[in-house]
């Protein structure tokens, strides 16, 4: 980790000698330098120069083959280039300063040890000269190697300042834990203790991108303790903060359900790193706060949790900036069948209820599984082992009723064009009606989905109503 070096690439060489000519001095820093210490991949290259960056960036583009282009950010001061599959950022050196309300810093010009000083986390306070006389030579004035050595996140200035100052930094510092799997220093984290009320004046968007790299940790549920030991899950995202805690009446308690959606949230991250389907392991329960009550002879009970949580997916999404789009709704569709399989296992399986299981998840039923799978969380490891035997047995039927009346996504021979020709209707309850039943008659397996017997049903359906067929529609 101390002998950190370049890799082989022109790139570097090609900023160092546009430095030279410009009389300026430059360095790789920040998060490409953290990388290679942790031998992590990166292409995204950050250099500072103590003059104007964006005049390094043009002279760089001049230099390389092809003169890539240069996207100049001017209220930012920096500039973007791209060199092949690498992405380079120039920015001169800078200093900063804060007002209270605000997480936009005064920049003005400033040394390398100002712009190190700004930086977020030792970790990311490292740089590698590109300089003639020290080229490739380290710098480290906050022993970032030492803390990446004892896997310590860690402010380099003062924490309080730090997190005042931007206070997405503390979203940013549980993220790289959660990322890392670092801990965080007790001094640091008692600054984001003592300045979590200050995440209210960070936008929604960037909160939620840092929630969303969270989640896409490794183990992601090592962030979120993090989030609510720090109090921050509770002023971000209240509703999954209501998980927590246990009641108990008469000696009978439930589980605690922020713990129990943080292992399936780790469970689906063992199998899947699909954003969406990890956000339907943390909205699965999201709804239990709301639909808890006791009963005295039943003990406690969450009746219809997934139907209001289904329900509760578009309104949390929207307070979250999350896409209210086909991912939205993917999240809505697993949160409601959530607990469909899991009624199959305990059942006697009918081919009926695992056509309507099929009919309704659609494309998404691999998914459900998977969260079902992730579902089942126990200290008795034979209950877990049994009920994921039975999963296996009904994953199995599944693939059956699906090869033989290929009900994914189906949609019943007989349209509504074809029940509003037959019986000249317009739109209309009536069609809904006729339609409804017909898939019900196919689901329920009476009827095979195929024109003759459909058809046939329709006919004596529509006669129980008291319609007539005045047209012989063709199929």
């Amino acid at each position: 980790m101390d002998n950190i070096k370049l890799p082989e690439h022109p790139i570097f060489d090609t900023v160092a000698a546009a430095a030279e000519e410009a009389g300026v001095d430059a360095y790789v820093i920040g998060g490409f330098v953290r990388d290679l210490a942790l031998k992590r991949p990166s292409k995204d290259i950050d250099v500072v120069c103590v003059g104007n960056g964006i005049e390094l960036a043009e002279l760089v583009s001049h230099k390389l083959p092809h003169r890539p282009k240069v996207s100049v950010f001017k209220h930012f001061g920096t500039a973007m280039l791209r060199s092949g599959e690498w992405e380079v950022e120039f920015v001169g050196a800078r200093k900063e300063s804060y007002r209270e309300h605000t997480r936009k810093p005064d920049v003005e010009t400033g040394t390398l040890e100002d712009d190190l000083k700004r930086r977020d986390f030792t970790i990311n306070a490292l740089g590698i000269s590109l300089n003639k006389e020290n080229y490739g030579q380290l710098i480290d004035r906050f022993e970032g190697i030492k803390d990446m050595k004892r896997k310590i996140i860690r402010t380099p200035l003062e924490p309080g300042i730090t997190f005042s100052d931007d206070p997405l930094r503390m979203m940013r510092a549980i993220r790289f834990a959660s990322q890392l799997n670092f801990d965080i220093a007790p001094e640091t984290f008692d600054a984001i203790i003592d300045n979590k009320e200050r995440i209210k004046i960070v936008s929604q968007e960037r909160i939620t991108d840092e929630l969303n790299k969270i989640i896409l940790s490794p183990q992601p549920s090592y962030g979120f303790k993090l989030l609510f030991a720090s109090g921050l899950l509770q002023l971000i995202f209240p509703k999954m903060a209501e998980l927590q805690g246990v009641e108990t009446i008469k000696g009978n308690s439930h589980k605690d359900n922020f713990y129990h959606t943080l292992q399936v949230l780790d469970n689906v991250a063992e199998v899947s790193d699909d954003l969406w389907l990890r956000w339907s392991a943390i909205m699965h329960d999201i709804a239990k706060p709301d639909t808890k009550r006791y009963h005295e002879k039943v003990g406690w009970t969450f009746h219809g949790h997934e139907e209001r949580g289904a329900r509760m997916v578009p309104r949390l999404f929207k307070e979250l900036k999350l896409p209210l789009n086909e991912h939205m709704k993917f999240v809505q569709k697993l949160v409601r069948l959530h607990l469909r399989p899991i009624a199959l296992v305990k059942d006697t399986v009918t081919d009926s209820a695992l056509r309507r299981l099929l009919f309704e998840a659609g494309d998404d039923i691999d998914a459900l599984m998977k969260l079902c799978r992730a579902d089942i969380t126990s200290k008795n490891d034979t209950k877990v082992k049994r009920y994921l035997q039975n999963f296996d047995k009904v994953e199995k039927r599944l693939i059956e009723v699906e090869e033989s009346d290929k009900l994914r996504n189906f949609q019943p021979v007989i349209t509504g064009e074809i029940i509003m020709e037959t019986f000249d209707l317009k739109p209309s309850k009536t069609v809904g009606e006729l339609k409804e039943a017909l898939t019900e008659a196919i689901l329920e397996g009476t009827v095979k989905n195929e024109f003759g017997e459909a058809f046939a049903f329709l006919l004596k359906k529509g006669e129980e109503m008291g319609l007539r067929q005045v047209n012989s529609p063709n199929n």
